[in-house]
C-alpha cells in the first residue's frame, strides 16, 4: 500500500510539473531570466539612432529603458531594421517590438500589438522642382520606400499602376540614395524630411503630400496575452503619469496627440 501511495505521489508530482511548464509563456520567461530583449532600429531618428559616442538612443531607445526599469529588468538592445522587425518576434529573438512600429491590418494577423505610445506620419517628398501632389501624380515615376513599412504597403496597394518602386533596407540606406541622386521621389517618415535638407540643402527636398497618420505601438508575439497585457498597463499608466508625453516633448516639442493621449 505504501508503495502504490508513493508511485501516486511521483505521478502526481510530474504531472503538476507538465502542467506548469505548459502554462509557462514568454511573460515568466522573461522575468525568470531578468532581462527584456527589445528590438529597435536604430536607423530611423529620432526614433531610434545613435549618440556622438555610438549609443543607441532616440524616442524608442528611451521608452524601451523605461519599461525595463518599470519592470525591473535589464534592458537589452536587439538591432534590427523595418523588415526584419516583426520576424525577430517571430522567431525569438526579440521579446517586444519598439521601433516606429504602426499597426496594419496585415501585420495583426501575424503579431499583436499594444496600444498606441507615439506617433507616425507618412509622407512623399522630393526636390522642389518636382511636382507631384497625390498619389495619381506619381504614375510613371520611381519611387524609393523602405522594404516592410506602412508607407512600402500603401504605395503598394494604392499607387498608380505605372509607378516603379525601389525598395530600400533601412531609411539611411534609402536618404542616401536621395542624398546622391539615385532616386528624386520617396516616401518615408516625416521627421526624416528636415534631417535629409540640413544634410544636402542643395537638394531642396521638401514634404509633397502625407500618405497617412499612425499610431506606433509595442510589438508583441501572437498569443503571448499576458505579456501584451502588462505592456498595455505600462503604456496607459504612462500617458497618465506624463512620461511618454515627455519623451515626445523632448524629441518632437509638442504634446502627445488626442490619438494617443484618449485611449482608453
Amino acid at each position: 500500500m505504501k508503495t502504490t501511495l508513493t508511485a501516486l505521489a511521483v505521478a502526481l508530482a510530474a504531472m503538476i510539473g507538465v502542467s506548469h511548464v505548459a502554462n509557462a509563456d514568454a511573460l515568466d520567461d522573461i522575468k525568470k531570466s531578468g532581462k527584456i530583449r527589445i528590438a529597435i532600429d536604430l536607423g530611423v531618428p529620432p526614433y531610434g539612432m545613435t549618440d556622438a559616442q555610438m549609443k543607441p538612443t532616440g524616442l524608442d531607445v528611451e521608452a524601451a529603458e523605461l519599461l525595463a526599469k518599470d519592470w525591473g529588468l535589464q534592458f537589452e538592445h536587439v538591432s534590427t531594421t523595418g523588415a526584419s522587425r516583426i520576424p525577430a518576434l517571430q522567431t525569438g529573438k526579440a521579446d517586444l517590438v519598439i521601433s516606429s512600429l504602426s499597426y496594419t491590418a496585415e501585420r495583426a494577423k501575424v503579431i499583436d500589438f499594444s496600444q498606441g505610445y507615439a506617433v507616425l506620419r507618412t509622407v512623399v517628398a522630393a526636390p522642389r522642382s518636382v511636382t507631384v501632389e497625390k498619389l495619381a501624380d506619381l504614375d510613371g515615376k520611381t519611387v524609393g520606400t523602405v522594404r516592410g513599412t506602412t508607407h512600402d504597403t500603401q504605395l503598394t496597394k494604392e499607387g498608380p499602376k505605372g509607378m516603379k518602386l525601389v525598395r530600400y533596407e533601412d531609411d539611411a540606406t534609402e536618404g542616401q540614395a536621395f542624398l546622391s541622386g539615385q532616386v528624386d521621389i520617396f516616401s518615408t517618415a516625416e521627421m526624416i524630411v528636415p534631417q535629409l535638407d540640413k544634410k544636402n540643402p542643395a537638394r531642396q527636398v521638401e514634404i509633397k503630400f502625407i500618405l497617412d497618420n499612425f499610431k506606433l505601438c509595442v510589438g508583441v508575439k501572437k498569443g503571448e496575452q499576458r505579456l501584451l497585457d502588462e505592456v498595455n498597463k505600462w503604456v496607459l499608466a504612462n500617458i497618465k503619469n506624463g512620461k511618454l508625453n515627455a519623451l515626445n516633448k523632448k524629441y518632437f516639442g509638442s504634446d502627445l496627440p488626442d490619438l494617443i493621449t484618449k485611449q482608453q
